[in-house]
C-alpha cells in the first residue's frame, strides 16, 4: 500500500504559552439535516451483505493457494491471476480477462542479514526496502550515525556520512484514519535518497509501524535522477529500539550488513479485469478494486486479499439483485507496491472510456467508520443517500474529499469522481508489509461490516439517476 503525500516541512512554529486565549465561541443553534429516504431494497441488500461470507472465502483461497505474491510479475503473481480469472468467472462475473502490460525494470531481493559487530556483538532483523542498492556479497561493516528523526538527518551537511551507515529511528504513532503513515513514513520515502545524498555508506531505518514485534515491514524507497542508490533496509521495530538503546550508551556501535538485491530487467505482469454490464452504456463506469500483488514477508492478507474480497463480494451481491444502471467494473491491480504499476496501465489502457466514480479497498479489512467522496454538485443527492443508508453501520460522513489510493490515482487525476470507505488503522499498521500479514489476522465479522458498506455503495451509485459527470482535477 502506498498513501498520503511525503511531508517534509517537519518544522511547526509553537504558540507561546502566554499568549492570550481567544474567547469561547457563543453556542449555535445547528440545523437540522434534510430528510434523506433509504430505498429499502438497498437496506435489505446492506442487511444481506452482513451474513455474506465470499469475501473470506476470497481472502481465505488467495493466502492459502497462492500465498505471497511477490510484486514485480512474479511467478506466484502471475499463479494468482489465473487464480482470480477462474474464481472471478465462478461467481457469475461477465468479460472477465487479464490485461497484461510489461514491467521496465524489476527489481528483486536476495541476502539480508545484520548484525552489531562491536560493541555488543548480536544479530538484528530487517528487510531491504524496494529499490534499495547492494552491499558487496561479503557484506558491509562501517560505524552507525544515529538520527532520532527524518529531520535530523536532513539538517547534516552533504558529505558528513561518508563511510558510516545512517540509522533513522523515528516512531510512529496508531492513528484511526492512518494520517500518521504520510509523516512517519517519509523515512522511508525519501530517508535512503536524502542519506545517499549525505554521503551514507547505507541507511537502516526503524520499521514504518505501530507494532513492537521482531518482524520488519518492507515497503519501497526511491531513489531521485542521479543519486546511486545505497543499501537500504527496515530493521525490526523490537531491533531498532534495541540498536538505539545501544546507541545511547555512548560507546561507537558498529554494524555489518549484507543485502544483495539487483535489477532484473523487463517482466511481464497484468491486471484482473471483471465486469456487472449495465444498462445505460453512457452513464459511465463505477471502477472499484484493490491490490493482487503483496510483499514477500507475509502472505498479504490484509494488504490486499481482504480488499479484493470485499469489493469483488460486494459486486456479486448487487449483480444478483438485477442489473444495475451503470457497469460495475472489478479490477484486481498488479504491482501496487513498487509504484502503482497496474493502476497507471489500466488509465492508460481505458483512457477513452467514461467512467462516473473510481474507488478502491486497500487498507486492510477493519470495520469502515468513514464515506467521504468527490461528487459533482450535481450528485449531491446521492451522497446524502449514502450517508444516510451507511449510518446503521456506524459509518459517518467526513468532510474530506474522496478518490484516495494509488491504483485508482491515475484514473482519479483525469477528473472521475471519488468515493471513499475510510477504514480504522488502528491495528493495520501492526502487521502492515510484515510476516505477521496473514489470514488470522481478518476479523470475519469485521470483513462483513466492509461488505455491507460496499454494497451500499455500490448498489445506490451504479443505480443512481443522477448524472455523474466529471471533477475539477487536483492540482
Amino acid at each position: 500500500m502506498i498513501r498520503h503525500a511525503i511531508p517534509l516541512a517537519l518544522l511547526a512554529a509553537a504558540t507561546p504559552a502566554s499568549a492570550q486565549q481567544p474567547a469561547a465561541p457563543a453556542a449555535r443553534t445547528r440545523a437540522a439535516p434534510p430528510a434523506v429516504t433509504v430505498d429499502p431494497r438497498v437496506a435489505a441488500l446492506r442487511d444481506k451483505a452482513l451474513g455474506d461470507d465470499v469475501a473470506y472465502a476470497i481472502t481465505e483461497g488467495l493466502t492459502t493457494e497462492i500465498g505471497q505474491r511477490g510484486t514485480g510479475g512474479s511467478a506466484a503473481q502471475a499463479r494468482a491471476r489465473e487464480w482470480g480469472v477462474a474464481k472471478l468467472k465462478a461467481l457469475g462475473f461477465r468479460n472477465v480477462r487479464i490485461e497484461p502490460y510489461t514491467l521496465p525494470n524489476v527489481w528483486e531481493r536476495g541476502v539480508e542479514t545484520a548484525e552489531v559487530a562491536a560493541p555488543y556483538p548480536q544479530a538484528l532483523r530487517l528487510t531491504a526496502l524496494g529499490n534499495s542498492g547492494a552491499t558487496p556479497a561479503a557484506g558491509l561493516t562501517a560505524p552507525v550515525a544515529f538520527f532520532a528523526t527524518l529531520n535530523d538527518l536532513l539538517a547534516v551537511p552533504a558529505g558528513s556520512l561518508t563511510g558510516r551507515i545512517a540509522f533513522v529511528s523515528n516512531t510512529m504513532e496508531p492513528t484511526q484514519d492512518g494520517s500518521s503513515y504520510g509523516s512517519a513514513g517519509a523515512a522511508r520515502f525519501v530517508g535512503p535518497n536524502i542519506a545517499a545524498q549525505k554521503g551514507a555508506a547505507a541507511i537502516v531505518i526503524r520499521s514504518i509501524g505501530t507494532d513492537h514485534g521482531r518482524g520488519p515491514h518492507a515497503g519501497s524507497t526511491n531513489f531521485a535522477p542521479g543519486v546511486t542508490p545505497i543499501p537500504a533496509a527496515a530493521l525490526s521495530v523490537a531491533d531498532a529500539e534495541n540498536l538505539e538503546r545501544m546507541v545511547k550508551l555512548g560507546r561507537p556501535v558498529t554494524l555489518k550488513l549484507v543485502l544483495t538485491p539487483r535489477f532484473v530487467g523487463p517482466r511481464q505482469s497484468g491486471n484482473v479485469v471483471a465486469e456487472v454490464p449495465g444498462t445505460d452504456r453512457d452513464a459511465g463506469i463505477v471502477l472499484v478494486g484493490g491490490h493482487l500483488d503483496s510483499w514477500e514477508l507475509g502472505t498479504g492478507a490484509i494488504d490486499d486479499a481482504s480488499g479484493l474480497g470485499i469489493t469483488t463480494a460486494a459486486a456479486r451481491l448487487v449483480m444478483e439483485a438485477g442489473r444495475p444502471r451503470r457497469t460495475i467494473r472489478v479490477v484486481w491491480f498488479g504491482d501496487e507496491e513498487i509504484g502503482g504499476f497496474g493502476g497507471q496501465e489500466y488509465a492508460r489502457a481505458h483512457v477513452g472510456e467514461r467512467h462516473a466514480t473510481a474507488s478502491e479497498s486497500d487498507f486492510g479489512a477493519d470495520r469502515v467508520w468513514r464515506v467521504e467522496t468527490s461528487l459533482p454538485d450535481a450528485a449531491r443527492p446521492v451522497a446524502d443517500r449514502l450517508a444516510a443508508a451507511l449510518a446503521p453501520l456506524g459509518i459517518v460522513r467526513g468532510t474530506g474529499t474522496g478518490g484516495d489510493g494509488t491504483d485508482i490515482g491515475p484514473v482519479i487525476r483525469t477528473g472521475v469522481a471519488g468515493v471513499d470507505l475510510n477504514q480504522s488503522g488502528l491495528r493495520y499498521f501492526d502487521v502492515h508489509h510484515t510476516p505477521e500479514d496473514t489470514l488470522d489476522r481478518v476479523d470475519p465479522a469485521q470483513l462483513r461490516q466492509n461488505v455491507a458498506a460496499w454494497t451500499t455503495m455500490l448498489a445506490i451509485v451504479a443505480n443512481a439517476p443522477e448524472e455523474i459527470g466529471p471533477v475539477p482535477v487536483r492540482p
